[in-house]
């Protein structure tokens, strides 16, 4: 068997961004083939289209095969060797900074957990041949284009590795929609929307939703908007001292200054003038 291996480098130098694609590169490699044990500096995810091997960490030794995904976390010590019969084809990706490690957590990988049986049917070599291909064009639009392969990956990921994903039937679902729901609000509550507009738009009943939400949360998806929404109004009076109180009202999709002004008082036990007037004396007081 031929060993053949490539690798394609970001053409944008890493600079502290706050994620990076290193390289991507892919390899047929010689039976028994090995690499370490040694210690990396940045995250290395293969996956494995073809043949087999062994993945040993700190804490656990994996045999595995085609369709399967395993990631190197910076600062493990670690090595992989392919098998001697069937030696490994994989593609891998290197990535760093300093959002890489809650990307990462996102997608569910831990040093416990660095391995993913995605199947051969998975999207994932193909986002690594994509960035690979990138790179090798050598074009400033490859640093983009990898982090958009990236965050494909890691997509595929988290629907197979998140706790979410492994939850059972209804209880998954349940747990899937609220987490629908705090998303829209927090994405929509700076626009006049209301909580019929965000079940329309998830495609329940407004009763059915309220009440898994309340399940899940504490609270009516009524009290969590408002809530969400007088907490974004208080970060805007102690930052942005320019801004009328109706103004501020309207930034949090409360066109009603004076229902504004209520509510605040009813959340905060002060009006929104005094709180910024408080602030601006004493920085932000203890929380109520």
């Amino acid at each position: 068997m031929e060993h053949t291996y490539s690798v394609g480098s970001n053409p944008v130098y890493y600079d502290n961004q706050r994620l990076h694609v290193l390289f991507a590169g892919q390899s047929q490699t010689l039976p028994n083939h090995q690499a370490g044990p040694k210690i990396y500096d940045y995250y290395l995810l293969h996956f494995i289209v073809s043949g087999s091997g062994t993945f040993r960490t700190e804490q656990r030794t994996y045999e595995l095969g085609a369709g399967d995904c395993f990631l190197i976390h910076p600062g493990q010590l670690v090595s992989y060797v392919s098998d001697p019969r069937q030696p490994w084809h994989y593609r891998w990706a290197a990535f760093t900074g300093i959002e890489a490690d809650s990307l990462v957590l996102r997608a569910g990988f831990t040093p416990l957990q660095p391995v993913l049986s995605a199947g051969e049917e998975s999207t994932i070599p193909g986002a690594l041949e994509g960035m690979m291909q990138a790179f090798y064009a050598n074009k400033e639009s490859a640093d983009l284009t990898s982090l958009g392969y990236l965050y494909l990956i890691v997509g595929e990921a988290a629907e197979r590795l998140s706790p979410f994903s492994r939850l059972s039937g209804a209880e998954s679902q349940v747990k899937r929609t609220v987490k629908q729901m705090i998303h829209y609000m927090a994405a929509q509550y700076a626009h006049p929307v209301s909580i019929e507009q965000m079940c329309a738009s998830l495609g329940y009943n407004r009763a059915y939703l309220s009440r898994i939400f309340k399940q899940e949360t504490g609270l009516s998806p009524v009290t969590y908007l408002l809530k969400l929404r007088i907490e974004k109004s208080r970060q805007l009076l102690r930052e942005r001292p320019e801004l009328s109180v109706e103004q501020v009202a309207a930034s949090v999709g409360m066109t009603d200054a004076l229902y504004f002004s209520r509510q605040f008082r009813r959340f905060c036990a002060e009006s929104p003038t005094s709180y910024r007037a408080a602030t601006a004396r004493h920085g932000e007081p203890d929380p109520r």
